[in-house]
């Protein structure tokens, strides 16, 4: 079939022409806005010649064609009549996709996501400091400080992480952002956690009449705060002269953000929140594990309904209110048993090409990452997915009984041992166990035939991807080469940084292998150097991506960051052309770690060889931190 005809199907199965809203496309995928995602054949596209796999991702439809293909299918598909946009204007459209309360969650998402490594490290820091308890020792008053340093900081200026994450999601100056939220917990102010004590400290009454405390700890209203306080500055500075807008802008907006912070909304939004967090409580409090088995069973469907960053909220209050997390459990019992059951798809199945995706997709999972587990293996298969669920709610009401609570949040499963280290981690350990032969016998002896692969993909169509994270992947990848294989070399590191596991990062087709075997790279450094003697195949203006053909025959594919072809260009550099011969070492192009973190972006790089059905073994060699020109890939 010629690309052309591929490009005629794809066209008719997104619902014809008029269905399309516009169409673009980054290094390995075709990204479509649809107006009505009903009228897509999901499944025809899914089993198309050429399509490696097709997902819902941010409002948008990605169409995964591979290195160098996908831009061929884009100029067939726009020479057919499809309407083109800008990374910018597809980002923003995508922004308003789904109903108001998926586009509601999806905004605390983007929100508190930024702010989860720090609560990540200190639940850490939590952990051990009740290890080193649990075994008995006793910290010396100056390291016992220290201590308390690094386990209170973030959430006593946990306002001002908020107001800041969220003026930079509504469009405000972060640095006003921060400057606000700080002034929420100012040392002027009476300690809220010291008031809430009963102790000699009381709130202090402003204008005879409003009590006011500082906000330590405090979500909700710092979110309402930077939600506002963003829009107010955006609407000051359209009636500011351009002369004076470095003044005037920042003092009005923090004149009256603080007056209405501190004044009005902090203290009755500080009541809404601490209402939430008592009903949040009184649902965890149930008995005989109800809440468990209720979370556990539902949580992962909430994954599917795009709407799981809920949850973000709710963890971080009962962190910054009791310094325990019961929802980490909880969650982890699902994402337990949905990893099992992917794990027993592989074991059961005798085609090679499932086993190729179930394994990494499981281990992914276990890792904390279940959308390849979910959309890539157990709802294509249905009976995996939904026994999976039960063995979750088993698992999540074991959780609750045995009163299991994280220090932190972010992490779970195999990473998340790390928050239970407080003298819970026997009962932590008896919970995943639980959990993950449950999810695995039931789905082994009850879940999967290999004679149910038809049915699936006649049916599989029927599930809703209408969210975000949604994947179906096929997989791009076999047990054994599908041509004669290339010459065995060793692909050296084309950046200074931490080595990751490809099936780790929080991109669910790249962590899913269907581009192909490989590794990822937290960079450490900001410059991106050809990896092997080669032809540059990939040479985006983005400046995102970069395709390499190596003189030995492997295809190398590196992309910096995730989602990162968002940002068109800004913070990119490109050294490099399509065509253009190079050496190992040679600069292929910079980027700048600092905006793609302002971007709310992750600058993981993943290093992937995509024509891995090639070889008979692709093996990442690299473990911890690597230098440019380590070895990174061997290929033989």
């Amino acid at each position: 079939m010629t690309n052309t005809e591929i490009a005629k199907k794809v066209i008719d199965a997104l619902g014809g022409r008029e269905n399309v809203r516009s169409v673009a496309h980054c290094a390995t995928r075709l990204r479509v806005m649809v107006k009505d995602e009903a009228k897509i054949d999901k499944n025809t596209i899914e089993n198309l010649e050429k399509v490696q796999g097709a997902f819902f991702n941010s409002g948008q439809y990605q169409i995964i064609f591979g290195t160098g293909t996908v831009n061929k299918m884009y100029d067939e598909v726009v020479a057919l009549g499809l309407p083109t946009s800008s990374k910018d204007e597809m980002k923003a459209e995508a922004a308003q996709q789904g109903n108001w309360f998926q586009r509601a969650i999806r905004t605390f998402g983007d929100v508190f996501v930024p702010i989860i490594p720090v609560i990540v490290a200190t639940g850490l820091f939590m952990g051990l400091r009740g290890l080193l308890g649990a075994l008995g020792y006793t910290l010396p008053d100056d390291l016992n400080t220290y201590s308390g340093i690094l386990t209170d900081t973030a959430f006593i200026i946990l306002p001002g992480l908020v107001v800041w994450s969220t003026f930079r999601v509504f469009g405000g100056n972060p640095a006003v952002g921060i400057v606000l939220g700080m002034m929420l917990v100012s040392g002027s102010l009476p300690n809220a956690w010291a008031v809430a004590s009963g102790g000699d400290v009381t709130a202090q009454t402003f204008f005879g009449f409003i009590p006011v405390v500082g906000l330590q700890g405090s979500v909700l209203p710092a979110f309402v705060i930077g939600l506002l306080g963003a829009k107010f500055e955006k609407a000051v500075r359209k009636v500011v002269p351009d002369v004076l807008d470095l003044l005037v802008t920042p003092f009005v907006t923090l004149l009256v953000m603080s007056i209405l912070g501190l004044f009005v909304i902090g203290p009755v939004f500080h009541v809404v929140e601490n209402y939430i967090l008592a009903g949040t409580k009184a649902i965890l409090a149930l008995p005989f594990g109800l809440a468990g088995l209720i979370i556990g069973g539902v949580h992962q469907l909430i994954v599917v309904s795009g709407v799981h960053h809920i949850f973000n909220l709710l963890e971080i209050q009962l962190l910054a209110s009791d310094k325990a997390n019961p929802f980490n459990a909880i969650i982890t019992a699902a994402m337990t048993a949905q990893g099992a059951a992917t794990v027993a798809v592989g074991v059961k199945t005798k085609d090679a090409k499932l086993k190729a995706l179930a394994f990494p997709a499981a281990l992914s999972a276990f890792l904390g990452i279940t959308e390849p587990a979910i959309f890539g293996v157990n709802l294509r298969f249905r009976k995996p997915f939904f026994l999976s669920l039960a063995a979750g709610a088993v698992g999540g009401a074991l959780a609750s009984i045995l009163g299991l609570a994280a220090t932190g949040s972010g992490i779970t499963i195999i990473p998340g041992t790390m928050l239970y280290l407080n003298g819970q981690l026997p009962q932590y350990l008896l919970m995943v166990a639980v959990s993950f032969a449950l999810g695995f016998a039931l789905t082994y002896f009850f879940g999967y035939e290999d004679e149910t692969k038809a049915e699936a993909a006649e049916t599989s169509h029927l599930v809703s991807e209408a969210t975000e994270g949604t994947v179906k992947t096929q997989p791009a990848v076999s047990a054994a080469p599908a041509t004669p294989a290339s010459k065995e070399e060793t692909i050296v590191s084309p950046l200074a940084g931490t080595a990751v596991a490809l099936t780790s990062v929080s991109d669910p087709v790249f962590a899913s292998e269907a581009m192909g075997k490989g590794i990822a790279i937290k960079p450490t450094e900001n410059t991106v150097y050809a990896p092997a003697d080669g032809v540059v195949t990939i040479a985006f203006e983005t400046g995102h991506a970069y395709g390499i053909k190596t003189d030995a025959g492997a295809e190398i594919l590196i992309h910096i960051g995730i989602d990162t072809v968002s940002m068109d260009g800004n913070g990119f550099d490109q050294k490099v052309k399509a065509d253009q011969r190079v050496k190992a070492g040679d600069v292929l192009g910079t980027f700048d770690a600092a905006k793609i973190a302002a971007a709310g972006l992750d600058d993981t790089t993943m290093v992937i060889v995509t024509n891995t059905a090639d070889y008979a073994e692709v093996t990442p060699v690299a473990e911890g931190a690597v230098a440019v020109g380590a070895n990174l890939i061997n290929v033989k």
